[in-house]
């Protein structure tokens, strides 16, 4: 769907009003994924509800805006506390777009690990 492999899909974690139009999308790139709009790469934002989608990117002469809405069943939900930029491949975008679940890839991890250790020794 997205013109070349080496577009890279960043996904805003924040619900966003699917009334917004190119100028909104615009400001919310900047200021809420923190990229350039015009950098090639498309900005994915979904609704409160999950049910629809808006895409914008920059193809070298004007923004493409491209919307949907799912007829069954909802979008992936990305976590707000996932503290990196939620990126999505290709392929993960178009499972996505087509409304399959994605969610469990951005999901933050425990920053540390605690480990047990078993004692060998048997008691007789």
């Amino acid at each position: 769907m997205l013109p070349s492999r080496r577009i890279k899909i960043f996904a805003c974690k924040i619900p966003t009003d699917m009334r917004c139009g190119f100028d909104v999308l615009f400001k919310k790139t900047k200021d809420l994924i923190g990229l350039d709009p015009r950098s090639g790469h498309a900005f994915l934002f979904v609704n409160k509800n999950r049910s629809r989608v808006k895409i914008l990117f920059y193809d070298g002469t004007g923004f493409v805006l491209i919307a949907k809405r799912l007829d069954k069943g909802v979008f992936s939900k990305f976590s707000p506390y996932y503290r990196k930029n939620i990126i999505l491949t290709q392929a993960e975008f178009a499972l996505f777009f087509e409304g399959a679940q994605i969610n469990k890839r951005f999901i933050e991890s425990p920053t540390s690990t605690i480990t047990t250790t078993r004692s060998n020794s048997r008691s007789f």
